[in-house]
């Protein structure tokens, strides 16, 4: 039964790759969690961008409960949530269905003011082959520029918009199924190129294929050159991982310098994942 193991069991904390990424056991996220747990989860999740749990049993309240200790959750703007959970976002890929929800890397949001510090997402129904999601590390897309193409990018501020035409794509299937009464394109905001971690203090690149147009002050012709170098570095597979779902399996990442990429390769197949989002704060 969820909830009934001893909380106070020690977690193991194992890498999945050498850049980013590590699955932990020895916890029950459904039972109320110490603080000594909670840290240990958020110490790993600093070490290694993003943290997957296997064999969870979550209820939508347990699902809050558990985010909650970690930040303040937050409604995504575009897809209605849950009955009586407004900040978990049901994402459904149906049978027949051929697009798939955010099917691009990115980092979640960046087109809001405020864009969230973490994501965690639970698989409910999971396809019996593929759906996997990779993830990228933006530390290390930052560090192996050359010093000469990280001065010029330290004092950049980058236009990040919801309506890009790719990524509107990816949500258009959502958005049918459960409006939240926008269009998709209404927002944008201008964030760092390069922002610094509120809690580690390390450098991370802040641009993204799905909702990066230009840099301020430029065109998007001006900006195209740099940008396009930067969306192919950024994911380059010495610094990602990926992570292979199973029924009950949880990831936690950060998006303050993690990208995300679900891969859509499971057509014919239903796939049902609970999604909440993190409060975080501007980037700086």
């Amino acid at each position: 039964m969820p909830g009934t193991r001893d909380a106070t069991t020690p977690l193991h904390v194992v890498p999945v790759a050498g850049a980013i990424g590590a699955e932990i056991s020895g916890v029950d996220l459904a039972a109320k969690l110490p603080a000594e747990t909670v840290a240990a989860i958020r110490q790993a999740l600093l070490d290694h961008l993003v943290v997957f749990f296997r064999d969870q049993e979550l209820t939508p309240p347990q699902l809050m409960a558990f985010a909650a200790r970690f930040g303040q959750p937050v409604a995504y703007p575009f897809v209605k949530g849950l009955d009586g959970f407004p900040e978990i976002t049901p994402i459904l890929k149906r049978e027949e269905d051929c697009i798939n929800f955010g099917g691009l890397w990115h980092s979640d949001t960046t087109y809001q003011q405020v864009p969230p510090m973490g994501t965690i997402l639970y698989g409910i129904d999971i396809p019996p082959y593929g759906g996997d999601t990779e993830f990228a590390n933006q530390y290390l897309a930052y560090e192996t520029l050359s010093a000469s193409l990280r001065r010029v990018l330290d004092g950049l501020t980058a236009v990040q918009a919801s309506g890009k035409g790719a990524v509107r794509k990816t949500r258009s299937g959502m958005m049918a199924q459960a409006p939240a009464g926008l269009k998709g394109d209404e927002l944008t905001a201008r964030h760092p190129v390069v922002r610094s971690h509120p809690e580690t203090g390390r450098k991370a690149l802040y641009v993204n294929t799905a909702h990066t147009t230009r840099f301020d002050g430029m065109t998007e012709e001006e900006s195209r050159p740099i940008l396009d170098f930067l969306f192919r570095h950024q994911v380059k597979a010495e610094f990602t991982c990926r992570f292979r779902w199973t029924k009950g399996a949880v990831a936690f990442w950060d998006n303050r310098c993690s990208q995300h990429n679900p891969i859509n390769d499971y057509h014919g197949f239903r796939r049902l994942m609970h999604r909440v989002t993190l409060a975080g704060e501007p980037p700086q």
